[in-house]
């Protein structure tokens, strides 16, 4: 499968249109006027595209680079929390700012908190980022038995929420699926098992330093760090905060909705 680097393309589009631009600035646009003496001449095409699009492209670069991306999730991992369709924004800046491209941190920034849903790129293939819930943070003794959470020798707080009858694509395949509240450091979220599925990983570990445990809300339905191991900090790409649309267009979706609209994360 090809991945399409749209960072790379928009930072070498900002580059090559920028460079065009100051070329002619100083090596050209004052000859145009000599040869002109008094009468119209049209800068070269390729110079006015540059011109114009420069300043879009670099102030969407800076936007997208260094405060707010927008990413949608493809997939039922995050449900109920997140369905498929869902358009959030991410906050670049809350784990430190980092260059486009390189990734090279610039600021420190906060550092992941338990409970955060954070979008990384995954350790397995870097072209591909994903969005989790941090469970376990720099020291942390994490146990998941029978589908429960156990940090540092306290388990999570539970409260069951009833059967899934959510919305959103896959919602029938979650049928029978139970819905908790589940409290972590204070602060409560959603999550959901299904008792469906017979095999349900379980073990224990120690989160090493510089890295993170993190795992899906659809905890039965999640490629998570339960499978593959822990997300390391420099592949962290930030905080995602809120959902600004959802638009569910596939066959079967859930199509237009507003309602979910500035739903916090």
């Amino acid at each position: 499968m090809i991945h399409f680097d749209f960072e790379f393309v928009l930072v070498a589009a900002v580059l090559l249109s920028g460079f065009i631009w100051l070329i002619d600035h100083f090596m050209f646009a004052s000859k145009r006027k000599q040869t002109a003496n008094g009468k119209s001449l049209h800068e070269p095409i390729l110079v006015e595209y540059a011109k114009s699009f420069f300043p879009v492209l670099l102030a969407v670069m800076i936007l997208r680079s260094f405060l707010y991306e927008p990413f949608r999730i493809p997939s039922g991992s995050m449900m109920p929390t997140l369905l498929v369709g869902d358009f959030i924004l991410v906050n670049k800046f809350h784990y430190g700012l980092r260059l486009p491209v390189t990734h090279y941190k610039v600021t420190q920034g906060d550092k992941p908190q338990r409970g955060d849903v954070a979008v990384f790129r995954f350790p397995e293939d870097q072209s591909l980022d994903f969005i989790k819930r941090v469970i376990g943070v720099p020291g942390d003794h994490v146990s998941y038995y029978n589908r429960r959470l156990m940090i540092n020798g306290e388990a999570l707080d539970v409260e069951a929420k009833g059967v899934y009858a959510g919305q959103g694509t896959g919602r029938d395949s979650m049928k029978g699926s139970e819905v908790f509240i589940e409290t972590l450091d204070g602060i409560s979220h959603l999550m959901m098992t299904d008792p469906n599925v017979k095999f349900s990983a379980n073990g224990e570990l120690i989160v090493p330093e510089g890295h993170y445990f993190v795992m899906g809300d659809n905890r039965d339905h999640s490629n998570d760090s339960r499978f593959w191991g822990f997300v390391p900090e420099q592949n962290l790409v930030g905080k995602a905060v809120t959902i600004w649309m959802h638009w569910d267009w596939r066959t079967g979706g859930s199509g237009l909705d507003l309602s979910r609209i500035g739903t916090e994360i």
